[in-house]
């Protein structure tokens, strides 16, 4: 089987998947629809981070080949997650891996906003020495609210408060405070309650400008604002206006609405003419240790959906995490509809088969059986590939 990296994929990821006896391609840089296309003849497994979009046009044109798509990276709005589901394509990402990473960054800027340590370092490089605690302050008392208390926000709170911060949270899900923290009924409630916003929420279509010209408007005076989740949800003129008026005394950005698909091409943004705001270029899970973490979690789930038909994890499929194979597998992804299971077994007692392992899972219109049976017939597999329910049928 083949595999193809985009993106500079880490080498981790690219030893575990040859380990396993894959043939590997590995580019540095994104593809656009055509040229994905193009570079998707033969490939069965295919990585990619944020920058390359699998659209429905090229799983409409290659999803009938390919097993499975791996987003090396925690998000996964590049992913027509409907059109790989529809062609019976496994997505999987890592949703846990960089948490530490970025968690680690905030806290830096954090730190970094309060002491004006940008300032500093401007001035100094210009050969100004000014040694003064004007506007500089510890981040020990402050008041921290964290919009979205997910894996990354739930870990901030609880690092945050282990450096003196009292830590507010608000998430549209029912969620229980770890350690102090309190939880707000509203975002408004958390915005006038606080004096350092930090953002971390997913990319799902009602997050998009949840924060903007009268969010900025509600928080307190002064305020430090931090995004490191997704660039889509602040809107960056909003708060390009409010750090110019100083309402907003400082903010720290790392993802934002349009972004470069490569060095190559220039970064554009009207914060870069502010003095009090730290830009970086989306690397808030750019350490060594997340992208071998990433490297090595992604691969092993490809390798576990090809080798074994496990979902585990799929942010698409039903999730099956299925027991060793034992004799000859299909894995069978149908839409979920009633009778199918009937079906399916009835057609393998008709041939004789006889079935030692068997698990079910749906997930909305989507139904995922995995059975292991101990004699087979092709003309059983050919059987259930063409029944009216299947989507994709795949024997291992």
């Amino acid at each position: 089987m083949k595999a193809l990296l985009l993106e500079n994929i880490h080498d981790e990821a690219v030893r575990t998947l040859r380990s396993e006896g894959y043939q590997v391609e590995r580019l540095s840089k994104a593809l656009g629809e055509d040229e994905l296309i193009e570079a998707l003849d033969g490939v069965d497994l295919l990585g990619v981070r944020s920058r390359t979009n699998v659209t429905r046009r090229v799983v409409e044109a290659r999803g009938d080949t390919l097993t499975a798509v791996g987003a090396f990276c925690i998000g996964t709005n590049q992913l027509d997650l409907g059109s790989l589901s529809e062609a019976g394509v496994a997505a999987f990402n890592a949703p846990y891996s960089n948490t530490r990473s970025v968690v680690e960054l905030v806290l830096a800027e954090i730190i970094a906003l309060a002491r004006r340590l940008g300032d500093r370092n401007t001035q100094m490089h210009h050969g100004v020495w000014r040694k003064s605690a004007s506007g500089s302050h510890e981040i020990r008392g402050r008041k921290l609210g964290i919009v979205g208390y997910g894996n990354i926000g739930s870990q901030l709170s609880v690092l945050a408060e282990a450096m003196g911060m009292r830590v507010w949270f608000y998430d549209v899900a029912d969620k229980l405070p770890l350690g102090n923290a309190r939880k707000c009924d509203s975002l408004e409630e958390l915005l006038q309650t606080v004096e350092t916003v930090s953002i971390h929420v997913d990319g799902r279509p009602e997050n998009r400008g949840i924060i903007g010209a009268a969010e900025f408007e509600t928080m307190r005076p002064r305020t430090l604002f931090l995004n490191l989740s997704r660039g889509g949800v602040v809107d960056v003129d909003a708060l390009a206006e409010n750090l110019r008026t100083g309402h907003i005394a400082g903010a720290a950005v790392d993802v934002f609405p349009t972004e470069p698909k490569s060095g190559d091409e220039p970064f554009i943004s009207p914060l870069t003419q502010l003095d009090n705001v730290v830009l970086t270029p989306h690397v808030g899970g750019s350490t060594q240790e997340a992208q071998v973490d990433i490297g090595r979690y992604v691969a092993n789930k490809l390798i576990d959906y090809a080798e074994n038909a496990s979902t585990s994890m799929s942010v698409n499929l039903p999730d099956i995490a299925p027991a060793t194979t034992r004799g000859t597998r299909i894995g069978h992804l149908h839409h979920n509809v009633p009778g199918v299971m009937a079906t399916l077994n009835r057609l393998i007692a008709d041939y004789g088969g006889n079935v030692t392992y068997q698990a079910l899972a749906t997930r909305d219109d989507l139904g995922y059986a995995v059975l292991d049976i101990a004699e087979t017939d092709r003309g059983l597999l050919a059987e259930v590939a063409d029944l009216d329910a299947t989507i994709r049928a795949r024997v291992l």
